[in-house]
């Protein structure tokens, strides 16, 4: 499995679009940050034939280390993002299965 970073996604858009990577790199930005702002706020964003996220609590619970099994570590609660992915992008991932290689 391949990886893109924040740099290749401004190059791909820069170049469909035609708007300079500066550009585009400020409104990837804007939108990490409204994203964040947003998900921080307890807000769930839906983003429609994409997917959702939204903030969960997980509940406290009792971990072990694995190299020291016999001692136990209390993990509190905390807020998580999950992510939902919506009924194209599902779909068009499960299409992917075929090209997919361990």
């Amino acid at each position: 499995m391949s990886k893109i970073t924040k740099r290749e996604l401004v190059a791909r858009i820069a170049e469909k679009t035609e708007l300079t990577q500066s550009d585009v790199a400020a409104t990837i930005n804007t939108l990490i940050d409204e994203l964040s702002s947003a998900l921080s706020s307890n807000e769930e964003i839906i983003l429609r034939n994409f997917g959702s996220f939204h903030v969960i609590k997980t509940k406290p619970r009792i971990g072990r280390n694995p190299n020291k099994p016999e001692a136990t570590v209390e993990i509190p609660e905390r807020a998580i993002v999950k992510f939902k992915p919506g009924k194209e992008l599902r779909e068009r991932v499960l299409r992917t299965l075929p090209m997919i290689e361990d």
